[in-house]
């Protein structure tokens, strides 16, 4: 079975691209570029999972063979048009990007390096700074939609860069969006993905409370959830992780440690810009009460764990 799918890709003229880390967001992005007919070559620090890729993305019979994966991120980044890149944090991003064997090393004059990773702003600006010192050109891209937008191609993209450096990505990288929008410069597109985050933090310990309510009073919590609904109270989260919540189901979807990494990026940079954010650092603090439960791993909606 294959880990996207069926999407009908815009047309765009077949580039050559690099794409460094196939963790589950990674992986499946690479994938659409594959299928979108774009020659790929990809990096992963364990090389087993571009092995696999490249399984399933060349031999399998994609709209191109011309698919590979490189030893490292500058040897998969050499003769590439644009290197997108989806990592941990900010160290992972530094350790792939700069260096002998970073990226940058290997890319040619005006190639375009499109950051996916959620880090901070911070190593935007200073990584856009380094590309256009060596002659590159950088966008930080950070995405909201998880592993199902990833699989199923339909990802936000929130982006931070100038405008022609953006105009270059956009036609490849809608292989795996359904909007990739301009916001800024570098550093706009990771602040965007933290007000994101701010919002999700709220809305999931909102819902868990009015869960939590509606169970104890008696409710038949999937009835009320299908009325709310319809309502104000709506929201994509409520759509997509109430009933799941209702039934005490946790092990998919956008873990918990990597909202606590999001939620570390959101409060460091409310020090640096004096934003006031009493409810996302309390929300922030509900989340490492389910990693002391052993939720590390859990979906972010289990934060109703703590109520029950």
């Amino acid at each position: 079975m294959s880990s996207i799918n069926p999407k009908t890709y815009e047309a765009s003229p077949p580039a050559t691209v690099a794409f460094l880390g196939l963790g589950v967001m990674g992986y499946p992005m690479a994938g659409h570029l594959a299928r979108a007919g774009h020659r790929v070559t990809v990096y992963n620090r364990t090389a087993a999972k571009s092995v696999a890729w490249c399984a399933e993305f060349t031999a399998s019979g994609g709209p191109n063979t011309a698919n590979s994966y490189a030893a490292t991120p500058r040897l998969a980044a050499h003769n590439a048009d644009i290197v997108f890149c989806c990592v941990g944090n900010d160290d992972d991003l530094r350790s792939v990007t700069l260096g002998p064997d970073g990226a940058f090393a290997g890319m040619k004059p005006g190639a375009l390096f499109v950051d996916h990773t959620t880090a901070s702003a911070s190593v935007a600006r200073e990584l856009g700074a380094t590309a256009q010192h060596m002659g590159l050109r950088f966008i930080d891209a950070p995405v909201s939609g998880g592993q199902a937008g990833a699989q199923n191609g339909m990802l936000t993209v929130m982006c931070g860069g100038d405008s022609a450096a953006f105009d270059t990505a956009k036609p490849v990288a809608m292989a795996f969006s359904r909007a990739f929008t301009l916001l800024g410069e570098n550093g706009a597109g990771q602040l965007a993905k933290m007000v994101n985050q701010i919002c999700i933090a709220g809305l999931v310990q909102g819902l868990s409370e009015a869960i939590a309510f509606g169970q104890q009073a008696g409710l038949d919590m999937n009835q009320v959830l299908d009325v709310i609904g319809k309502g104000a109270a709506q929201s994509w989260q409520l759509d997509n992780r109430g009933k799941t919540m209702v039934a005490d189901k946790f092990d998919f979807g956008f873990a918990v440690d990597w909202m606590r990494k999001d939620l570390g990026l959101v409060l460091d940079e409310a020090k640096r810009n004096g934003a006031r954010l009493p409810v996302t650092a309390l929300v922030d603090q509900f989340y490492a009460d389910v990693q002391h439960m052993g939720g590390q791993r859990w979906d972010t909606s289990s934060l109703i764990k703590r109520l029950r």
